[in-house]
């Protein structure tokens, strides 16, 4: 048996040790809401920040596609003033091309 004075003769239970039990879950509680709170805060935060992301991967997409069309308009104008220019020749290589490719897709 316990010592003198560490036992209560109600319930067998020292009453500094109820008061600990006590404060431990009263402190097990405020740790459970602050984790709740901080889960919450990072679950906003990482949201804003992927949305952030993706609206400068779009920007980014935007701005590529608009440079690939106006390398597409340069080179379009490129080949339609040299067809102009010397068509017997661009012919020549459009065939040329052509029966290359055709070479290439029957293998």
């Amino acid at each position: 048996m316990a010592a003198a004075g560490k036992m209560t003769p109600d319930n067998g239970v020292n009453p500094d040790l109820e008061a600990d039990i006590r404060q431990l879950k009263a402190d097990i509680e405020k740790l459970a809401a602050q984790l709740a709170a901080t889960g919450e805060h990072g679950y906003g935060a990482a949201r804003r920040a992927a949305a952030e992301g993706v609206e400068q991967l779009r920007a980014r997409g935007e701005a590529a596609l608009g440079g690939l069309r106006g390398s597409a308009e340069d080179i379009e104008a490129q080949v339609t003033a040299h067809v102009r220019e010397k068509p017997i020749t661009s012919l020549a290589i459009a065939a040329a091309v052509g029966y290359l490719f055709a070479l290439l897709s029957r293998r």
